[in-house]
Parts: C-alpha cells; sequence; structure tokens
C-alpha cells in the first residue's frame, strides 16, 4: 500500500507543468492584479483549511477565525464554506459583516454572493447604522444599492421611536426607511398604526401614504397622507384628515399641529364637532391652543347648534373662543363673535354686529343694533341678553330701548309695545310671562271674539306691563294705573298709528341658513342710536387742608376762640400801662370793617 501511494504522488507530480523563469515576472503582475480586483471575494484568514471537490460541492471548508474582504467590507465568522469560482460563500455562527464605520450587520447565518454584492442574513439579524437598529430573522442587504430589506418581520428602533411591520426596507445612503403591511410606530407621546409608512432616520420624519390611525392618550387621528416629526413634534396631516379627542371631532382639508407649542391649524373646509355638547363649527380657517383652551374660526366661519329639533346656524366674520380655570374642576368658556353676526333657525332668526357666550353662567348676550324675530314678531334694543338652561331658552333681558313689534298681516296694523327694559320668561321653550318696565308705551289692537275682528287700537302709557300666554297666544295683561285711549279702526290719528322708534325690518331678517352669509344693514337713519345717560358724579375724598377746616366749623364758638387767640406773654408794669394807653386811643371799629 505504501508503494502504491508513493507511486501517485510520483505520477501527479510528473504531470504538473513546468515553471519556465521567463514567465515568473509576467505571473507576479498577474497576480497583483488579481489581489487588487474588487469583485473578487478575498480570504483573509482562516485557522483551518479544508477543500474536498465531491463531499463538499468544490467548496473549501474554512473553520476559526474566517475573515473575507470584498470591496472595502469586511465579513466576520466562526466557520464557512468558500465558493471561490463562483465568488461566494456560506457563513455559519457569529457572522459579522463591517462596512466603513457606521454599517455593521451581524446574524447566525449568512450566505454573500460577491458578483451581485448581495448578502442574505438568517437568524438573530442585527443591522445597525448610525443611530438607526434594525432587528430581524430574515434580511437582504445589497450592497450596490446600499438597500436592506425584510419579508418575514421585523423592527427598526431609532432613538426614542419604534417601528415593526411585516415588510420593509432600509436604504443606508439615504438613510430613508420603509414599512408595510401591519405597520406599527410607537414613540413616547403616540402610537401610529399602518399598513403603509415612509421613516426618514436622518431628520426624524414619518410620511403617511396610506390609512393610519394615531392615538395619543384620548387623542385618536386618522390619516391617509401626512407628515410627522418625532424630533420637533410637528405633523401636517392632508386629504380630509380626521383628529377626534372624547367626542370632538376635527377634519379639514389639512391640519398642522406642533406638539411642544399644542398649536393646530386646519386650512380649508374645516369642520369641528362636538358631539358631547351637540355643536359644530365650520370655516376655511381654524385656529387652536391646547395648552391655554383659546381657539378661533374666521373666513366663511359658521357655529351649528343641533341640541334642539331644529339647528341654529350663526355666521360671524370671526369666532374667538377663551377657556378658564382649564385644569380645574371649574373650567368653563367664553365665545366672542363678531362682526355682522347673522342667525337663523326656522322658528328663530337674527342679526347683531356682535355676540358674546359664557358658558358660567349660560348667557348669550347681542352687542350693537341686535334684532331677533320670532315668527310675525321682531324684538329690539340696545343690548338683548339671554340665558339658558340645558341648551333651552330659560329668560331673556332687553336692556334700553326695548322695543317689541308684532305684524297683525293687515295693512299698517302691528302691535307695539316699547319701554326702558323688557323681559321674557321660557317654559321648555315656549315663553309665558313677557314684562315691560319703565316708560311703557303701548299700541295694542284687541280683537272681539265673537266676529274675531278688530275693536280699535287701544294706545296706552304705564309704568309696568306683564303679558301673560298659553299656548304661545295673549292670556291677559296686567297694568296699575295707566292713561290710555281707545280708537276705532277707521278713526285712528295718524301721529298716533306707529309709536316714537318704529321700524320693520323684514329686509334684515335671513330667510334661510344659506342667507347668513349676506349682510344686509339698516337703511341709513335708521340705525340704532345708543342712550347716553347721566352717572353719579364720583365722590373725591377730601384733603387733609379741607378736613381741618370743616372741623373747626363744627367747633363751639368759644372753642374756636380759644384755637384761634394766640397766648399772651407777660409784660411788666410800665409796659402794661403803655399798652393801655395805646389801645385808648385806637378808634372803635365794627365788625364789619373788619372783616
Amino acid at each position: 500500500m505504501v508503494l502504491l501511494c508513493a507511486l501517485c504522488a510520483s505520477l501527479l507530480y510528473a504531470a504538473q507543468p513546468v515553471k519556465k523563469k521567463g514567465n515568473t515576472k509576467q505571473q507576479r503582475k498577474q497576480t497583483s492584479e488579481k489581489k487588487e480586483d474588487p469583485e473578487r471575494v478575498y480570504l483573509i484568514h482562516s485557522d483551518e483549511l479544508f477543500y474536498d471537490q465531491w463531499r463538499n460541492n468544490n467548496a473549501q471548508v474554512l473553520r476559526g477565525n474566517v475573515h473575507f474582504l470584498h470591496d472595502g467590507a469586511h465579513l466576520y465568522c466562526d466557520s464557512a464554506n468558500f465558493f471561490e469560482e463562483t465568488n461566494s460563500f456560506e457563513a455559519f455562527g457569529h457572522v459579522y459583516m463591517n462596512q466603513g464605520d457606521t454599517l455593521t450587520l451581524v446574524s447566525d447565518y449568512g450566505f454573500y454572493d460577491g458578483n451581485d454584492q448581495l448578502i442574505q442574513a438568517l437568524q438573530n439579524v442585527v443591522l445597525k447604522h448610525h443611530d438607526t437598529t434594525l432587528y430581524t430573522d430574515s434580511l437582504y442587504y445589497d450592497r450596490l444599492w446600499n438597500m436592506g430589506y425584510f419579508q418575514e418581520g421585523g423592527k427598526m428602533i431609532d432613538k426614542g421611536t419604534t417601528l415593526v411591520s411585516d415588510w420593509g426596507e432600509y436604504h443606508s445612503d439615504t438613510k430613508m426607511a420603509i414599512f408595510y403591511y401591519d405597520v406599527t410606530m410607537t414613540d413616547k407621546d403616540f402610537v401610529l398604526t399602518s399598513d403603509s409608512l415612509y421613516y426618514d432616520t436622518n431628520i426624524k420624519l414619518a410620511h403617511i401614504v396610506g390609512p393610519s390611525d394615531i392615538v395619543s392618550g384620548k387623542s385618536h387621528i386618522y390619516s391617509e397622507l401626512g407628515y410627522y416629526n418625532t424630533q420637533t413634534k410637528e405633523g401636517r396631516l392632508m386629504n380630509r384628515s380626521t383628529m377626534d379627542n372624547e367626542g370632538r371631532v376635527l377634519v379639514a382639508d389639512s391640519i398642522w399641529y406642533n406638539g411642544f407649542t399644542g398649536v393646530s391649524e386646519a386650512f380649508r373646509n374645516m369642520v369641528y364637532t362636538d358631539t358631547v355638547n351637540k355643536n359644530m363649527l365650520t370655516g376655511e380657517y381654524g385656529y387652536y391652543e391646547d395648552f391655554t383652551g383659546y381657539a378661533m374660526a374666521t373666513e366663511k366661519a359658521v357655529s351649528i347648534d343641533f341640541s334642539q329639533r331644529d339647528s341654529l346656524f350663526m355666521h360671524a366674520d370671526t369666532f374667538k373662543v377663551f377657556t378658564f380655570n382649564k385644569e380645574t374642576d371649574s373650567v368653563y368658556r367664553v365665545m366672542h363673535a363678531y362682526h355682522k353676526v347673522r342667525a337663523y333657525r326656522t322658528d328663530l332668526q337674527a342679526v347683531c354686529d356682535s355676540l358674546v357666550y359664557n358658558q358660567k353662567d349660560s348667557c348669550m348676550t347681542l352687542y350693537r343694533d341686535p334684532i331677533t324675530w320670532n315668527q310675525n314678531q321682531q324684538l329690539l334694543g340696545e343690548v338683548i341678553k339671554v340665558y339658558m338652561k340645558d341648551s333651552v331658552v330659560d329668560r331673556a333681558h332687553v336692556i334700553n330701548q326695548a322695543f317689541s313689534i308684532e305684524d297683525l298681516g293687515e295693512k299698517n296694523m302691528f302691535n307695539q309695545v316699547s319701554s326702558k327694559e323688557m323681559f321674557a320668561f321660557f317654559v321648555n321653550g315656549d315663553v309665558y310671562e313677557t314684562q315691560a318696565v319703565d316708560n311703557v308705551l303701548v299700541n295694542y289692537f284687541p280683537i272681539d271674539e265673537a266676529d274675531s275682528s278688530y275693536i280699535g287700537m287701544v294706545a296706552m302709557e304705564t309704568s309696568l306691563m306683564r303679558m301673560f300666554l298659553k299656548n304661545r297666544k295673549l292670556n291677559r295683561i296686567w297694568t296699575p294705573k295707566s292713561e290710555g285711549v281707545v280708537y276705532p279702526v277707521t278713526q285712528i290719528p295718524p301721529s298716533r298709528r306707529y309709536l316714537n322708534g318704529f321700524a320693520w325690518f323684514d329686509y334684515v331678517r335671513p330667510l334661510s341658513k344659506d342667507d347668513i352669509f349676506v349682510w344686509r344693514g339698516k337703511r341709513a337713519g335708521t340705525e340704532l342710536k345708543p342712550q347716553k345717560r347721566r352717572e353719579a358724579p364720583i365722590q373725591k375724598l377730601p384733603t387733609e387742608e379741607k378736613l381741618q377746616i370743616a372741623d373747626e366749623k363744627a367747633l363751639p364758638k368759644e372753642e374756636k376762640a380759644a384755637i384761634e387767640k394766640p397766648e399772651e406773654e407777660p409784660v411788666e408794669a410800665g409796659e402794661e400801662k403803655q399798652a393801655e394807653k395805646k389801645t385808648t386811643e385806637e378808634p372803635i371799629q365794627s365788625a364789619e370793617e373788619k372783616v
């Protein structure tokens, strides 16, 4: 057997070509060019090397501290099968790839194709690039395109942000990550779920490109297109995105939000719905501060209250909402509406220049030429206050130059009441009593119940009038001592038919919910001019000098004389006689002359 082995060895040695000296330099040059070829995978080190053409599929078996180099990338593993002909290798155990100083790849198994510069990593795969770390069990990393992608689920952590999805890819050159299918993005402030998401790890910008839900505390956001920066906490949502916070829903063409300042802005076709209080606010622009509770809406702004059977539509140039005691149990809001306020409901219409609603006392105040209409009745004054109870009118107060008019449907026939103030009281939204107080003037057309004809016109003057209604119809009237006269219908003096200040503003009245956008002011000369009222003079505190004078006037004559008389100094006898002589020589003057 030994002889046979020696014979085979000698035959193999004889079969090898003889090296020529002249080709040695050329071979070294070829070897040098081969080492510098970046397309080849080079084996740098291995503790052991085995080669069996038939058992290992023409692979070189490497064991212990295996180190490969390919085009600037270093690859390490415990053992490997090196396929030199195909420029590839299999790596087993503690597979580690290092590309430059910023990108590393770790796995339990890896297959690297040097021709395509593609590595397939399996089991416990960890890809690190700067501050971004990607975890998965199966990853393909393409060095030509600087892209790694997984198809069997993965998780990426970028500082405080975590993203999980079924399929994803990461571009190390642009630092852009793309995720598809069951995407979950978790941050300390929110959780985002989507089916498609782009995330730029360089500027920390998440790009929503599909149906997505964002949950932050009690807030919920739905968007199909938008951006959110996890570093600056700024976001922009588009394509009619929705923000919901405990029944308060905001929808707009685009919404901008800043998490640090708590400021939100809505642009174009904004709709804010409060399902708790059953109201709505629409407009072309909206602004909200989360920390202070301040809100503002403008540009075709409309406030809609749908708490009753019929919705109330109100338009103004601008709506503003102020929140007080926000973080306490006594929180309340105040709404300001200005200018050119117009409101419409099927049974109620109103116009004024500005309006304030205070949630604390449930009072709505109309300022500057306010007018309200209810069916065929018109009410106006300098200021009108309406108090609500459980979203229903409880009472109303008209302050200064109050004027109530009822159109009877006949030519030049109106029931009229004017006074300094008026009050109205309601039950279940229906008025049951009205009061006219101070300087009450009345023009009233009573009806003959026998034939429902008008008896005449009663012109009356009194200091107080109370009217009681039943089923929205006048039941009885009470007044103290009053003066009046009854005119037959055909003998009413033209000068007494209308009270001073009478005006029927039917041309100002809103006719529909769409008509609230058309402002129609009063005709020139019919505007209500606030009456100037004298105020009590301001009492000023007296000075110390005036107090002293007043005290002196109040003293008795003896005490006053004692105070005014100076203390006499003692004089000698000679001087006293001389003084007496001088006094007797002076003429006596009267009190008037002294004065």
